[in-house]
């Protein structure tokens, strides 16, 4: 999951240490780190988020996703896909856009610092 500079500051806040929860890609984007195949947040004794009420916007939107091949698309793998309505689907793509735009316009300055 890609994350925001906003995103970042606000687990911080909880208290989270940034290495602990961050990878920087070589592309300059903020990656959230998995453990064993799962978010570093969600806990699988309990399984369920840990930082839900302050989870990334990323996550917020999931499970619409953006597919080079094809634009923005429900995420095959998620299970309650079919839950969701098109006009749900059309405003998390529209939020998905300016997310995307927002982590590019943020890994070029990170890039261009280094």
């Amino acid at each position: 999951m890609l994350l925001t500079n906003a995103d970042v500051t606000a687990l911080e806040k909880l208290g989270y240490p940034t290495r602990s929860f961050v990878h920087f890609s070589k592309k300059g984007t903020a990656q959230l780190r998995n453990n064993r195949g799962t978010c570093v947040f969600y806990n699988t004794e309990k399984r369920r988020c840990k930082v839900y009420r302050l989870r990334p916007i990323g996550c917020r939107i999931y499970p619409v996703i953006y597919s080079e091949e094809v634009g923005i698309v429900w995420d095959d793998l998620c299970p309650e896909k079919s839950t969701s309505s098109e006009k749900e689907e059309e405003r998390k793509g529209k939020q998905l856009l300016r997310l995307l735009k927002t982590i590019d316009s943020e890994a070029r300055r990170r890039i261009s610092i280094t």
